[in-house]
């Protein structure tokens, strides 16, 4: 069963009236992550966080650290305990802020990571909370391209299952929602439309009209993607992944 959880890295507000020597850790922090050295960003992170530990703002940037330090970990029992931390953290984010769109939906990407490293029953379950999740995101900021990529790769994720897997899951595991391409190719067409220079909106939407069938489509939109530099953790990956798509 392929539920696929990679996801996807958003940048944050700066967090507001830090004292001096916290500031500068905090502007250090995010160098790191804009080199992409994930684990530096994250031991200043942490050692902001000793002095700002009800920052809702700082919580979700250290849950995004954990779920990008994937990408640099070896074994699937480090990944997934690496996601189980970016979960932690973002859920106590959520609590601080429940009506910040940003810390809802980094909930639903930890859901969606957690899924690739269980057996079935897990890949069910986290599926319908990462659906759960990303649907209440996207209610709190309808314009909110994070939400609306999520949702489109978890539609046609789903939507591709087939009608005897889909059978299975429903007899053994209770089901999933409803999924369709044509709901998945709008909500990609819509974070293009929102965000079009994020090169992993275009390479996403390529996959949902694959998925459509629409080749000519898709085609167009993986060469966009592709044609974009990479800046961002994934964005690397989301290239080989679309590249691998059409050998």
């Amino acid at each position: 069963m392929r539920l696929r959880g990679s996801l996807f890295a958003f940048w944050l507000l700066p967090v507001v009236a830090l004292p001096a020597e916290t500031d500068d850790l905090w502007r250090e922090a995010l160098a790191a992550e804009a080199r992409l050295d994930t684990r530096r960003a994250l031991e200043l992170l942490l050692t902001v966080e000793a002095q700002r530990p009800d920052d809702a703002a700082l919580l979700q940037k250290i849950a995004r650290q954990y779920s990008d330090l994937v990408v640099d970990l070896a074994s699937p029992e480090e990944k997934r305990a690496a996601v189980q931390k970016a979960l932690a953290y973002a859920q106590r984010a959520v609590a601080l802020a429940p009506d910040r769109a940003e810390n809802v939906l980094s909930v639903a990407i930890c859901y969606g990571k957690l899924g690739v490293y269980g057996g079935t029953r897990d890949k069910v379950r986290y599926s319908r909370l990462m659906r759960e999740e990303a649907e209440r995101a996207l209610a709190l900021d309808p314009n909110y391209a994070w939400a609306h990529h999520l949702l489109g790769r978890w539609h046609y994720e789903v939507a591709e299952l087939g009608t005897t897997v889909r059978w299975l899951v429903r007899l053994f595991y209770g089901g999933l929602p409803e999924a369709s391409v044509a709901t998945a190719v709008a909500h990609l067409e819509r974070a293009v439309a929102l965000e079009p220079t994020q090169l992993k909106h275009h390479l996403e939407l390529g996959f949902a009209y694959l998925a459509a069938g629409a080749l000519d489509r898709a085609r167009q939109a993986f060469a966009h993607g592709l044609a974009m530099p990479s800046r961002e953790k994934h964005d690397e990956s989301a290239k080989d992944r679309a590249r691998a798509a059409f050998k």
